[in-house]
């Protein structure tokens, strides 16, 4: 995971993930629309992934 990686998902946690798939980014988008925090968790969360 690169420093910019990691940068775009504390400051726009949805587009941090867009090359994760359709499903990950609605649960970015909503878990961010629900609060900042949860967002930028989740998406750390399915960054770090090592499946993907």
């Amino acid at each position: 995971m690169s420093f910019w990686r990691v940068l775009l998902s504390i400051l726009l946690p949805p587009l941090a993930v867009l090359d994760k798939g359709c499903g990950s980014i609605l649960i970015v988008l909503i878990l961010t629309f629900l609060g900042w925090v949860p967002g930028v968790i989740a998406a750390l969360i399915i960054l770090n992934n090592p499946k993907n």
